[in-house]
């Protein structure tokens, strides 16, 4: 395994703002780009190339193919599909898994033995997709879960109080959708709660949901407005990878894998904090829910687990059986 190394699959937006943050940011010694779409990909590899020599350090940037993937450290994929005008979250999720299944035999074919980041939608399901057909261990699986959400929280908040952002000590958990939630009495601001600066500010209680929904309805606002979101994610994924690559231990609202009754769950991957170093997951930080929160966690896992047992569990199986019939065949994916 190579230090510093990184694989991205997938060259559409979201992989290439990441790919850019990591040029000007650096941290990492390689980085191979991967698409179906060849050319895309080898017009992208000289594009980044070209701001180089104004670089943090010396980089190596190639358009290459899964074989790249058996000495990495990381790798990410952000390939899939984009939700379509009409198209529902489970036609959406059907797809990706068949795409995400591909990807992930093309990646476990080359031997790799490192840690897979996945940002492609629904990104909860699309981990555990990749979970299960990888078979790599669970803590080397883990999505990008709620770290976006996270981001434009700790945005919102700072900008609400007037205080940095480094400051907000606060995180989304749940679902990376609209069923994810704050947990409040968890929040800081500096050592003290938020809720107390909110009381001490008289500032109206009520304005902690408003900015939670502000949360929620960015993506959509983004949009609406630009057709896509991906710069923030962009640099999200890089702020991930670099916490693996560098072994940062640091706590970071990630989606991964529950299994021994933590919140009340088993078998599924979900957006909590935990804390993050080379081998991906080290271990979860638990945190105690009141009611409510319980109740929204519950509910964002009943969500993720109906959508698993309508279809998502048995193309997996399906899958399989067909590419253990022919596992010789080249693999496939869409770009994003």
């Amino acid at each position: 395994m190579k230090k510093g190394k990184v694989v991205l699959v997938g060259t559409g937006f979201v992989g290439m703002s990441m790919a850019y943050a990591m040029l000007n940011r650096g941290g990492i010694n390689e980085l191979i780009l991967i698409d179906i779409d060849k050319e895309k990909t080898k017009g992208e590899e000289m594009d980044l190339s070209h701001g180089l020599p104004f670089a943090h350090q010396k980089m190596i940037i190639k358009a290459g193919d899964y074989d790249e993937c058996k000495d990495a450290e990381v790798v990410v994929i952000t390939a899939g599909i984009a939700q379509k005008p009409g198209q529902t979250r489970l036609e959406l999720a059907e797809t990706n898994t068949k795409i995400m299944k591909s990807i992930t035999k093309s990646i476990m074919a080359s031997g790799f033995n490192g840690v897979i980041v996945v940002a492609s939608n629904p990104v909860d399901l699309m981990t555990y997709v990749v979970s299960k057909v990888s078979g790599l261990p669970k803590n080397q699986v883990l999505g990008s879960g709620t770290v976006l959400d996270t981001a434009r929280l700790r945005y919102i908040m700072a900008e609400y109080l007037n205080i940095s952002s480094k400051n907000i000590h606060a995180y989304v958990m749940g679902e990376h959708g609209d069923s994810s939630f704050v947990p409040w009495e968890h929040a800081y601001v500096g050592c003290k709660r938020v809720e107390d600066v909110i009381k001490d500010n008289n500032y109206p209680m009520e304005d902690l949901e408003k900015i939670h929904k502000d949360v929620v309805n960015a993506a959509y606002e983004i949009i609406n407005k630009k057709k896509a979101t991906y710069y923030g994610i962009g640099v999200a994924l890089t702020r991930l990878v670099k916490a693996i690559i560098e072994n940062e231990n640091c706590i970071l609202t990630v989606s991964t894998y529950l299994k021994n009754g933590e919140y009340g769950q088993d078998d599924i991957y979900i957006g909590v904090p935990a804390i993050i170093g080379e081998n991906g997951v080290r271990e979860l930080v638990k945190l105690e829910l009141n009611i409510d929160e319980q109740a929204k966690l519950d509910n964002s896992c009943k969500i993720i687990k109906e959508m698993r047992s309508d279809s998502i569990d048995k193309i997996i199986d399906e899958n399989y059986v067909k590419l253990k019939k022919d596992s010789k065949r080249k693999l496939h994916f869409i770009k994003r």
